[in-house]
Parts: structure tokens; C-alpha cells; sequence
């Protein structure tokens, strides 16, 4: 390619960025900027839950001397067990959790539509030749007035991540659909967390007791094939900046301030639980984990005490988002896709992947607009990028693949056949592994 046409290029695909990027953050425009924020800093780390039934690992299993961007590489293309595990009782996986806690038992695992995980599911996923796969955790409905988390629930998620290692797959878990609204988020109130300076502290309280809990049940047993995931999509639900990142408002601000330091605090304690966790590869998000609030010069990954290479920035991305989310938007994969794809992937490469942190876009997918033909194009191009920059992505997948009778094409994930184990778009989704591997 000649520098001319390169030149254009360039600037077409920083033209395509920009114009995506206005479309992402047009609403929010408070514009007084990021001064003045004031983050309470005076939490005690203090155990809170009860012994008596704790769920621990005692097993061995050395750990290795991978990198994190070793790992990262070879983790590939993964899936996500969506809508399961991080089923909760109240609210949906858009809206956030609405403040209820009852500390249920092992039904949510159906509770938004999913079958109960099985181990011949876990197999399928390997043997259609994914490398990895995200088990997304709420932990918010089976949790007490402490902060105990019912010890029944916690050997359920440590049965499938079981399966999971057992099947040759790399492994993510994390705090998932736990983040709660800031009015609902009061002292001692054990129902979530909020970046919101107004309850760092119970926020704090809450992530603290809920990671010293999953530490102690996974650790010596796992090698490097089990990732931590401090927290997922970090945001402020219901507020008008939810989904919404932008640099000169000052709720974002103290939204990405409070970020760091609560990530800064799952960080600490999974490395303060001591062996193999000591050096566990652990991801960490920005705001609403969104690609463009990541490369925000207001947000940094936490000061790991474990030294450089155990870190990696985790990311989100249905991009472009007319294309791959909007509901009609766009059903054809045109080259300005290609042009914005091009131009975040450049952009998380420059930032992290080029200065050894490699980045795990731990939630990606188009959703189905009866264009197989233009997604399976979309999924070859992003993995190939993917391939590229060494990074992983894993698809999420929500069971939902048909569309309905009133032609919506929103949140049409499906792409894996739980009970049969078979697939709704296999050569579309064999195109995707290739890609990237």
C-alpha cells in the first residue's frame, strides 16, 4: 500500500471513530470536569462473613510461569456463559440490580431462560474448538446480612469451573450483575456495590468479603487456566451517564476514581490470599468496560503488588454498534465497520497490548438481523484483529437466536444449543475460530 492511500485511510478510519464515538457519548454534557473529586479512603479491611461452612480449596496444582500476555494468547476465542450464573432474581442484565436480597438457592440458574449447566455442555464448547470460556457470577442473591455466601452456591459455580478445567479451557469468574444503584448502596446494607463516592466504603465492604470468600474456595487447585475478573461493566445504574463515558463530566469522573480504587481493592485481596492467586493472571475493567472510557486518560489498571506481567484489561465490545448491537440499525458490514474496528483495535494496542498488557474483550457477538451471510464476514474481520494483536475475545451468548414476529433484532445472542449441544450458526461460528486461530 502506497503512503497516500495509507494516509487516507487513516484519516478515513479516525473519521469513523470520532463520528462513533459522538454518536456513544451524546447526552452527557455536564461539562465541569473532573476537579474537586473527593474519594473517601478510610476503609478497614474487616472479615465479616462466617467460617462455620466455608467452602475451601485443597488442592495442588502448580501454577506455571506463563505471562499474562502468554496466557492471553492462548486463551483465543472463548464463550460466555451468559445468562446463568449471573441470572439474580430481580431487575435484567441491562438494567442492573434493583436492591433485593434474599439469599436464594440453585433456581436462579433458570431464571432468565437458561437451562441448567451441564458437564456434556462445558464438552460441547471444547470440542467445537473454543479455548475458553467466561463464567459470569452474581453473587448478590445468595448472600446474608455478613456478607456469607450460601456455600451450596459456591460449590455449584466451583462444579462447573471444574468441568470447565477439566475440559482443557481456560477459565474466567467474576463479580458480575452485583452492581447496584448508589440510593440502594447504605451502610451495611449487603446487596452490592456502586462507583459512587457517596458509598465507596460499603462498596468496598461488599467486593472485600465477596473476593476473600472466592479466594479461599479457588486457589492452590487451579493453575493458570483460572482468571479473575474483579468486577463487570462498573457503572451507575439508572443514572443518565449509565452507559454513556465522557471525559468532561464530572459524575463520569468520580465514577472512573471510584473504579480504580475499588479495583485497586479485589486486586490487593486476591493477591493477599496468597498462593497461587499470589501471581494469577487477573483482569480489571474501566467504566461500563467500555473501549473508549479505557483509553481515557483518567483511567489506569491497579498497582499490582505481584509485579508487571499478571495484569490485563478487560473490554467489551459489540462494535460497531449499528452494526452489531442497534436495533434495526445496519445489517450489512460495510467498510466503515471495517475502518472503526480498525481504529479501536489500533487504539487498545497502542495504549496497553504494545506495553505488555494484553486485553480480553471479555463480551463480543452481532446480533442476529437475518444476515447470516454479513455477520459471519463481521465475526472473520473482528477475530482476525483479534489474531492480530494477540488479544482473546470470548462471544457472549444469551440463548436468544429467533427472531420474533415483530422483526426486533434486539439482544438476538444465541448461538449454542445448550440441550443438544449443536449449533444455530455453525459455519458461522467455525469462520470465527479460524479467524483467530
Amino acid at each position: 500500500m502506497n503512503k497516500t492511500i495509507k494516509s487516507l485511510r487513516q484519516l478515513f478510519t479516525g473519521i469513523i471513530a470520532l463520528s462513533f464515538s459522538m454518536i456513544i457519548f451524546a447526552g452527557c454534557s455536564d461539562g465541569s470536569g473532573s476537579s474537586g473529586i473527593n474519594i473517601p479512603n478510610d476503609f478497614t479491611k474487616e472479615k465479616l462473613y462466617s467460617t462455620a461452612n466455608l467452602v475451601t480449596d485443597n488442592g495442588s496444582a502448580p501454577l506455571g510461569s506463563s505471562t499474562a500476555s502468554q496466557i492471553v494468547g492462548a486463551m483465543k476465542f472463548g464463550w460466555n456463559l451468559g445468562n446463568t450464573l449471573d441470572a439474580s432474581a430481580g431487575g435484567d442484565e441491562k438494567a442492573g440490580w434493583a436492591g433485593r436480597n434474599e439469599n436464594l438457592g440453585l433456581d436462579t440458574e433458570i431464571n432468565w431462560g437458561m437451562p441448567q449447566t451441564t458437564q456434556a455442555m462445558i464438552q460441547g464448547i471444547k470440542a467445537k474448538g473454543f479455548s475458553s470460556i467466561r463464567i459470569p457470577v452474581s453473587w448478590h442473591d445468595h448472600i446474608d446480612a455478613n456478607y456469607t455466601i450460601n456455600s451450596a452456591w459456591m460449590n455449584r459455580v466451583k462444579q462447573i469451573v471444574d468441568w470447565a478445567i477439566a475440559a482443557d479451557l481456560y477459565v474466567i469468574i467474576n463479580v458480575h450483575h452485583d452492581n447496584i444503584t448508589p440510593a440502594y448502596c447504605t451502610t451495611g446494607c449487603h446487596l452490592g456495590y456502586s462507583p459512587a463516592a457517596s458509598c465507596i466504603n460499603e462498596s468496598k465492604r461488599y467486593l472485600y468479603n465477596v473476593w476473600c470468600q472466592i479466594t479461599e474456595a479457588f486457589n492452590n487447585g487451579y493453575d493458570e487456566h483460572l482468571i479473575f475478573e474483579t468486577i463487570n461493566e462498573p457503572r451507575l445504574p439508572g443514572d443518565p451517564h449509565e452507559w454513556n463515558w465522557n471525559s468532561s463530566c464530572s459524575t463520569c469522573q468520580e465514577a472512573m476514581a471510584c473504579i480504580k480504587s475499588l479495583n485497586q481493592l479485589c486486586l490487593e485481596t486476591i493477591r493477599e490470599s496468597g498462593g497461587n492467586n499470589a501471581h494469577r493472571l487477573i483482569m480489571a475493567p474501566s467504566y461500563v468496560a467500555a473501549p473508549g472510557a479505557a483509553m481515557d486518560s483518567s483511567f489506569t489498571l491497579p498497582n499490582d503488588p505481584a509485579g508487571s506481567g499478571h495484569l490485563a484489561l478487560s473490554v467489551h465490545m459489540y462494535s460497531p454498534y449499528n452494526f452489531a448491537m442497534e436495533d434495526p440499525g445496519n445489517s450489512t458490514f460495510t467498510d466503515e465497520h471495517r475502518g472503526d474496528l480498525d481504529y479501536w483495535f489500533e487504539q487498545l494496542n497502542t495504549k496497553f497490548v504494545s506495553h505488555e498488557i494484553p486485553v480480553v474483550i471479555g463480551e463480543m457477538g452481532a446480533t442476529n438481523k437475518n444476515n447470516t451471510e454479513q455477520r459471519t464476514a463481521w465475526f472473520q474481520y473482528y477475530l482476525g484483529k483479534v489474531k492480530d494483536y494477540q488479544m482473546a475475545a470470548l462471544l457472549w451468548d444469551n440463548g436468544n437466536y429467533q427472531i420474533p414476529s415483530n422483526v426486533s433484532y434486539k439482544e438476538l445472542f444465541g448461538f449454542y444449543n445448550r440441550n443438544a449441544q449443536t449449533w444455530y450458526f455453525p459455519d458461522m461460528i467455525e469462520a470465527a475460530i479460524s479467524a483467530r486461530n
